[in-house]
């Protein structure tokens, strides 16, 4: 805690006056994008939860242009994970209903889903590029090595990363379950 005693009263202040100034400029930002209120909303919800995490917010100097930019980024995150659901969704629809799985293990698949794209996410690019390429593609190191133009070292250094982060979440998964 700062020992400066308007730090405490400053920031609250800041961020209510940032909220008020461009809550509503943000949500109808995200409606147009979106085409949908509720979803905006979420989102927007999670832009304000993103930004108290995050900063201090008398310093925001283009508050829209820095709204806009963590929501892009949500935005994108919520695209790509509706894509994946849709495409899951679709490859079960084409399964003959006898091997189709229950309700309760297609929630739980969406949900590892999610959680993968998310760990994925925060990857850095060139090792989620490298994991991708391996376990989507079916490259080899080498392959990938090759058309990322890096070492095969770097290869394994990115491949240990992801991997590690796939136990994370499988780790994560066994603690819940106990």
């Amino acid at each position: 805690m700062s020992s400066n005693p308007h730090t405490t009263v400053t920031a609250p202040l800041a961020l209510t006056t940032l909220y008020e100034a461009h809550h509503g400029w943000l949500l109808g930002w995200l409606r147009r994008r979106l085409g949908c209120r509720n979803s905006a909303e979420d989102l927007a919800h999670d832009a304000w939860l993103r930004i108290l995490a995050g900063r201090d917010f008398a310093a925001i100097v283009e508050p829209r242009a820095y709204l806009s930019n963590v929501a892009h980024g949500l935005m994108v995150n919520w695209l790509r994970r509706q894509a994946l659901e849709r495409a899951y969704l679709d490859a079960l629809a084409a399964l003959p209903e006898a091997l189709a799985p229950s309700p309760e293990h297609r929630l739980s698949v969406l949900q590892t889903l999610h959680e993968v794209d998310a760990m994925l996410d925060g990857l850095p690019p060139q090792a989620r590029q490298a994991f991708l390429l391996s376990q989507l593609d079916g490259l080899g190191y080498d392959e990938i090595a090759a058309r990322l133009g890096v070492s095969l070292a770097t290869v394994k250094r990115h491949m240990k990363r992801a991997f590690v982060g796939c136990l994370a979440l499988m780790d994560d998964e066994t603690v819940s379950t106990t």
